[in-house]
This record gives structure tokens, C-alpha cells and sequence, in this order.
């Protein structure tokens, strides 16, 4: 019956840093957009091609 003594505050303060990270996440603005990242994936990128169609410019620093 001792470590009741260590286990529920230790509960306890697990629970308010999981509600803490939790609330920091919502006001950063990590659940404004959902749909975005699931849209993104359809739209065709540039940068898909290959290196030796890219003009000279878009080639990456070697």
C-alpha cells in the first residue's frame, strides 16, 4: 500500500503533461488543417522528375 503513495502522483503528473502537450499542440495550430496533408498527396510535384530532366538550376549542390 506504500507505493500508492509514489504511483498517484506519478498518475497524476502524467496525466497533466499528456493535457499539456496536448493544449500546446492545439494552440500551435496542429489541428487547423486535416485535409491538407491527405489532398496534398494527389497534387503532382516538380520535383518527382528525375535529375537529368531537371534544368541546370533545380540541380541540387554536390
Amino acid at each position: 500500500m506504500n507505493i500508492l503513495v509514489f504511483l498517484i502522483p506519478a498518475a497524476l503528473l502524467l496525466g497533466l503533461l499528456g493535457l499539456a502537450a496536448f493544449l500546446w499542440s492545439l494552440k500551435s495550430g496542429q489541428y487547423d488543417d486535416l485535409e491538407g496533408a491527405a489532398e496534398r498527396i494527389l497534387f503532382d510535384d516538380d520535383d518527382d522528375r528525375p535529375y537529368q530532366d531537371r534544368p541546370d538550376d533545380d540541380r541540387p549542390a554536390s
